[in-house]
């Protein structure tokens, strides 16, 4: 399926993207964990996916360790699926870069998406992560145990399909559950009210991300 958008006509530098979660930072506990230590694997992957080290791209297999500081990119049409600690997925769509920016099994960290979209999945009844994910529309507090976030439909987009998440931009903060989603018109914006998806929207959310 062909992707309906590119952060929905927003396009985010790196540079600006760092620039924009400066505030979030300063917010977020700091982690203990060493860098570089290895924090996962990759269970799955298609097309073209790999780390950046030293300016340049390294390819990443299925099987291959994830350190963390991992710098993480899918090429166009390439799809990773992502095993941090044992049981934490990130199912990483097409074009995609995502920074692995501190994690420790069991208890969280932090990562950054800095363009494309993801897919967050926990399973039910494991232990609460303390986890934030970063991105240069706002920052989503991780509560519940499955979630999408990325471009769709002309806006920066977060659904909950199981558990609740904490969407923070422009200074508001809103709670999404189960079921429901939340738009981000651009960066530094508040997010829009919280809705009910319909079936339709869910499902061009996860294909775009390889989820069919």
């Amino acid at each position: 399926m062909q992707e309906r958008d590119r952060w929905g006509g927003l396009p985010v530098g790196r540079r600006e993207f760092v620039a924009g979660s400066l505030l979030a930072l300063a917010s977020i506990p700091s982690r203990t964990a060493a860098a570089n230590a290895v924090i996962g694997a990759a269970d799955e992957v298609r097309g073209m996916v790999s780390r950046k080290i030293g300016g340049t791209n390294a390819p990443i297999r299925a099987g291959a360790d994830i350190m963390d500081r991992d710098f993480i990119i899918t090429g166009e049409q390439s799809f990773a699926a992502l095993t941090l600690g044992s049981d934490t997925k990130l199912l990483l769509g097409s074009q995609t870069q995502l920074l692995v920016d501190s994690f420790i099994a069991g208890q969280g960290g932090t990562i950054e998406l800095g363009t494309g979209r993801m897919i967050f999945d926990r399973p039910e009844g494991a232990p609460k992560l303390d986890l934030a994910l970063r991105t240069a529309f706002g920052m989503i507090g991780v509560r519940g145990t499955k979630f999408f976030a990325g471009p769709n439909r002309g806006a920066f987009a977060v659904f909950v399909e199981r558990g609740a998440v904490d969407v923070t931009g422009g200074g508001v903060t809103r709670r999404v559950g189960a079921g429901e989603g939340i738009d981000i018109a651009a960066p530094g914006a508040a997010p829009g009210p919280v809705r009910r998806w319909g079936e339709a929207r869910i499902r061009e959310a996860y294909e775009s991300v390889g989820v069919r």
